[in-house]
């Protein structure tokens, strides 16, 4: 199966079994008391956002695979080995970094489309998004745990230790 159809059927899988979760939530909670709707109601959310994260980690992974061609599993191997995704992309770089910042660009535009950032937040993050993603291209990852390293670790990641692509959403 390819990875754009892959990739498609994890997030029609998801929103799935996001309106099913939704569905026995409401039906479940008819009876109960406000703060166990309010409750449940968080579960749905969380696992909402858990979904929508999980498809987008999907979708940029097929992006980075398919910009440089080289399959996810050999990304991963060569990440896990101490190389940097610009070692792995190679005379790619630059189409990685561009493909990286289009990505993140539009998931800047849908967050302020849904309210989630102001315009005014948006246009800080993108003034910064192509030094942000090229300094993730040429970071070399803690073992097997993305850009932020051992687990507390905050380096010099800023707030949180995120890398600074905005407000934790």
């Amino acid at each position: 199966m390819s990875s754009k159809k892959r990739t498609a059927a994890v997030a029609i899988t998801v929103a799935a079994l996001s309106l099913g979760s939704i569905g026995v939530a409401s039906a479940h909670d008819k009876g109960a008391p406000k703060g166990a709707a309010k409750s449940a109601a968080h579960d749905v959310n969380r696992a909402a956002d858990k979904a929508a994260h999980d498809a987008n980690r999907v979708a940029m992974e097929a992006l980075v695979s398919s910009t440089i061609g080289v399959d996810a599993a050999t990304i991963k191997t060569r990440l896990a080995a101490g190389e940097t995704l610009a070692a792995v992309a190679g005379a790619k770089k630059d189409a990685l970094i561009a493909a990286l910042v289009a990505f993140k660009t539009k998931e800047i535009d849908a967050d302020v489309a849904s309210g989630k950032l102001t315009s005014t937040q948006a246009t800080t993050i993108k003034a910064d998004l192509t030094a942000h993603v090229t300094q993730m291209v040429n970071s070399v990852r803690g073992p097997g745990m993305g850009p932020k390293g051992p687990k507390g670790d905050k380096g010099d990641k800023g707030p949180e230790g995120h890398m600074g692509h905005g407000p934790r959403r």
